[in-house]
């Protein structure tokens, strides 16, 4: 399974290493619900409100991160970024947790906004287009390698602890912005020679409006990974309520285990899906991806307080989430020129963030007015729409890129 990812260009697997090591200390993250909820007393509305306002900010700044990747070095813009996030990280490892703990939490965010951009157009640069699948396997599971036992370290650190988790945290993204800036040299894009590639020849003196507007399969697509993100999202959001409601306190380490076992799940899982599922197109893995995804979560309908259930659904809902990043990204850039993938990522990303955002308000309304089953229903109603939204894609995909499925014939 792992010889699959051989031949890529060295910088990849600095990247691979790179994200493992930062992930391992994402300790933090998927705590920031618990944190609003637990330490500051917010209510599930609240909290819904502070990710709203957050997002609300991270707009420009997301669409300046899409700029600049475009347009300068990558490399350098990830290291300035993780500097600036080192830096917050440390400075909540040693302050009480309070709404300044919150801001500086936030604020390392943003620059996690700017970064996300480049890290996502720099892998697409450093792959040719028949290895993006690879490329973006073996970043996903580079950075879940690190996730395994982050979550549930965070989980049983959280109650009296949670400082460490920040320090932890610092540390290893400054290890990983290290390894970045002494093996990482060479950022120019990978040429390609197949007939598909032809789709992403640069485009520079077309604006990304002008892009889309040439491209309108795009504009599906964007919906699709706005009312997906929704859906996806309710692991980090409605999950942790729904553990807290549950077992108080004691929920986070409930969730930090589901976290660590998903996180264990993609490493076995993703290798061994690469090398399954070759030739099932892109778009065929998102449809696969969200049916499981939807499955998975729906089950919190039925198993309220049955712990040994918790463990079936993230099976379920990891094995999702894997076919499903292994059909996103490159069905992507794949389909847009190279020299939009920052600036187009980020309206991807902003898209997803403000429908989830706004849309999360609502959710979290319902999680303190109705109970949990009836909220994982309408999120399964949800999901519903985003297969149906996926299908539909399929529909036009073929009409819209013939080059692919002249190459499969």
């Amino acid at each position: 399974m792992f010889n699959q990812y051989k031949g890529l260009r060295r910088e990849m697997y600095v990247l691979f290493f790179g994200r493992i090591v930062t992930n391992m200390g994402a300790l933090i993250w998927p705590m920031l619900t618990l944190i609003l909820r637990n330490k500051l007393g917010l209510s599930a509305s609240d909290v819904a409100t502070v990710m709203l306002v957050m997002t609300a900010v991270q707009i420009p700044i997301t669409l300046l991160g899409g700029k600049l990747a475009d347009r300068f070095n990558k490399r350098n813009i990830i290291i300035f970024c993780d500097l600036v996030t080192v830096v917050c990280y440390l400075i909540c490892g040693f302050i009480e947790v309070s709404f300044m703990f919150v801001i500086l939490f936030f604020i390392a965010g943003l620059f996690a906004s700017i970064e996300w951009p480049c890290y996502d157009a720099l892998v697409a640069d450093l792959s040719s287009s028949s290895d993006r699948e690879k490329a973006y396997s073996l970043n996903y599971l580079g950075a879940n390698i690190g996730l395994v036992l982050a979550p549930t370290i965070g989980g049983f650190l959280f109650e009296n602890y949670l400082n460490l988790a920040f320090i932890f945290n610092a540390i290893s993204t400054l290890s990983s912005t290290i390894l970045i800036f002494l093996l990482i040299k060479d950022i120019s894009k990978t040429k390609d020679d197949i007939v598909t590639s032809s789709y992403e020849e640069d485009a520079s003196s077309k604006s990304v409006f002008h892009i889309l507007k040439e491209r309108k399969t795009m504009l599906l697509y964007l919906l699709y990974v706005a009312v997906s993100g929704l859906v996806y999202s309710q692991f980090n959001f409605l999950l942790p309520l729904n553990m807290e409601q549950l077992y108080g306190a004691k929920g986070a380490i409930y969730f930090g285990l589901i976290t660590s076992v998903n996180a264990v799940v993609v490493i076995v899982g993703t290798p061994l899906l690469t090398s399954l599922f070759p030739k099932i197109r892109d778009v065929s893995k998102i449809i696969i991806g969200e049916v499981l995804i939807v499955t998975g979560l729906a089950m919190y309908i039925f198993i309220q307080g049955l712990i040994p259930f918790y463990f079936v659904s993230i099976i379920i809902f990891t094995l999702g989430e894997i076919a499903s990043t292994l059909g996103k990204q490159p069905y992507m850039t794949r389909r847009i020129p190279s020299s939009h993938r920052g600036r187009i990522g980020s309206i991807s990303y902003i898209g997803a963030s403000l429908f989830q955002a706004i849309m999360q308000k609502g959710v979290g309304f319902l999680a303190d007015h109705y109970t949990m089953q009836i909220v994982w229903t309408i999120i399964s109603f949800m999901g519903l729409i985003c297969i149906g939204v996926a299908i539909c894609l399929k529909l036009v995909d073929k009409k819209a890129y013939p080059l692919f499925y002249q190459e499969e014939k």
